[in-house]
């Protein structure tokens, strides 16, 4: 076992198999560490987010190996696994040639992916999609397909490697498509949205064979309260997607769907204030702190990427920190008052213009508070620096949640969708609110395009992936901000790619905001608050948390330098 640094926050264990990543995930889950916050199995590591204030890397690390000792000694004590069932019709376009190439028939092929239960290993890509395990031996390294398909249907039953999976939404992938099942893999109808967690076992069932009647499973209400409460828990994305993760396809949404959840904000009544969407800009979405704690369905933390912009406009109109805000993107918003309300701006300081409703204007100022009544409008000009600003109301827009958080998001398609033209947010009215505070520091300084930043960086996990004269060149050469970057990612173009010293194909493993993944290009890829909750090209280093607020806010064009501050080294 190796226990290797993911960040300042997170360490990843590598561990011999699967069977052994999966023994001490149960470990760690039936009994918890002090500190962790969140465990991410994948094939043959787990990834371990902690929490700084209550743990350290070297505690933590002394605790996983005990519980990795612990889980072995008593693996056989674990109880029975749930096991689900999955009807499938084996129509799939690649069954016959996969028959084939296996040197067996269709019926052999179905009886086999049949004939015993799969182990559900991990969760990545989308909500819902898992790694299914422990099949048949002889599907072992199947291979994907030369050229990915552009869209999968829903439901589609694939094999690729030594897994299986059902595409939970309609996708790309790359994956052998045998068959289809009409269960919804996942469903925010059911109390547990994911039909499938790691963990489980699954069997599947041939649904056309003779004298076959097959029930699906039926919705069984939206999650209560307390299940959020206890789980921490339209259009697809304005700015161009990013193939991250392993860049094969499988799993990742395709562009053209629809949020999962539409939940926008309720239009106020009559006693409420509210403030009208007149323009979103380029992008302006709902973001809070992130939902947590639900790796297992498939869901990564998102939230506002600018955590520290989200938390002082929150402060400046006496809300709750993590009061869910709107992250607008380079400006171009307006908005509009119906009765009266207090915002704040924080962030990007982008010029601000108030139109009063007797048609005065002037100019006001961001991260302070600003009073509006009845008919005001805010125009949000193009910042001068940074790329996000944030948007808090006193008391908050009135936004349900979706698995215990308001944020939307773009990966994942979950949550609010992008604002509109149009679209009414109504404030919540309470009294239980501290009083408008006035600014308690200077608005932050961000980089403008052109400007060079300088990123603190912490190698690992893979750093052992590359040469030592790409480490180097990790920390000598300029990396500019390319255009392809969005809340997913940043992608970055240097003059030289950075070059690896081990060719072998990464197996998928849990991935940290603030990742550099480097894929086959050499060329660095950013992880921000969206990434993929699983990826398979290796992590060369990974952004120290007191610089990801600011990568959040580097513009197109800038260009980045890495500065190394805790060299690899196991835990």
């Amino acid at each position: 076992m190796r226990i290797l640094p993911a960040g300042d926050a997170a360490l990843l264990v590598e561990l011999s198999d699967l069977a052994h990543t999966l023994a001490l995930y149960r470990k760690v889950e039936a009994q918890p560490i002090a500190g962790v916050t969140e465990l991410v199995p994948a094939a043959r590591t787990l990834l371990v987010h902690f929490d700084r204030g209550a743990t350290d890397a070297p505690t933590l690390a002394a605790r996983l190996r005990e519980h990795a000792a612990q889980a072995q000694q008593h693996a056989a004590d674990q109880a029975p696994a749930r096991t689900v069932e999955i009807p499938v019709h084996y129509n799939g376009e690649d069954l016959p040639e996969l028959a084939q190439w296996m040197g067996i028939s269709v019926r052999e092929l179905i009886a086999r992916h049949c004939g015993q239960p799969w182990q559900a290993a991990f969760a990545g890509f989308a909500p819902g999609f898992v790694y299914l395990s422990d099949g048949h031996a002889s599907f072992a390294q199947i291979p994907r397909r030369t050229t990915p398909r552009t869209r999968l249907p829903a439901g589609s039953v694939a094999l690729a490697g030594d897994f299986s999976a059902v595409y939970p939404a309609a996708s790309p992938g790359g994956w052998q498509l045998i068959g289809v099942t009409e269960v919804a893999m996942w469903d925010m109808a059911r109390a547990e949205p994911a039909y499938v967690q790691p963990g489980f076992r699954v069997q599947f069932i041939d649904a056309d064979a003779p004298g076959m009647h097959i029930s699906l499973p039926a919705a069984v209400g939206r999650p209560s309260p307390q299940h959020s409460a206890q789980r921490g828990v339209g259009a697809g994305p304005v700015l161009p997607p990013l193939p991250l993760g392993e860049g094969r396809g499988e799993g990742a949404p395709a562009s053209a769907e629809k949020f999962e959840s539409n939940t926008f904000p309720a239009h106020a009544t009559s006693a409420q204030a509210a403030i009208t969407i007149e323009s979103p800009g380029l992008q302006t979405l709902v973001q809070d702190a992130g939902r947590h704690g639900l790796a297992g369905l498939g869901v990564s933390s998102a939230g506002a990427l600018d955590r520290a912009a989200l938390r002082q406009a929150n402060r400046l109109v006496g809300n709750p920190i993590d009061t869910p805000v709107l992250e607008n993107l380079l400006g171009g918003l307006v908005l509009r008052c119906h009765g009266r309300a207090t915002l704040a701006v924080t962030g990007a300081p982008v010029p601000l213009t108030l139109l009063a409703g007797d048609g005065r204007s002037w100019s006001v100022a961001s991260h302070s508070a600003i009073a509006l009544n009845e008919g005001d409008r805010l125009h949000f000009g193009a910042p001068g620096s940074g790329m996000r600003c944030y948007v808090a109301a006193r008391g908050g827009f009135e936004i349900t949640p979706v698995l215990g958080s308001c944020s939307s998001d773009t990966l994942a398609l979950i949550g609010p969708a992008p604002l509109k033209t149009g679209d009414s947010l109504a404030i919540r009215q309470t009294a239980a609110l501290r009083a408008v505070q006035p600014p308690d520091t200077p608005p932050p300084s961000f980089p403008s395009p052109g400007d060079e930043v300088l990123l603190d960086v912490l190698l690992g996990p893979r750093a052992d992936w590359f040469t030592p004269e790409a480490i180097a060149l990790l920390q000598s050469q300029d990396w500019r901000v390319t255009p392809q970057s969005n809340r997913i990612g940043v992608r970055l173009a240097g003059e030289q790619p950075l070059t690896r010293s081990r060719h072998d194909e990464l197996p998928s493993e849990g991935t940290v905001a603030g990742a550099l993944q480097i894929p086959a290009s050499g060329q660095p890829v950013l992880f921000l608050a969206d990434h993929p909750l699983t990826g398979g090209y290796p992590v060369v280093a990974v952004i120290a948390s007191h610089h990801l607020n600011l990568a959040a806010q580097i513009p197109v064009g800038c260009s980045v330098r890495f500065r190394v501050i805790a060299p690899f080294k196991e835990a």
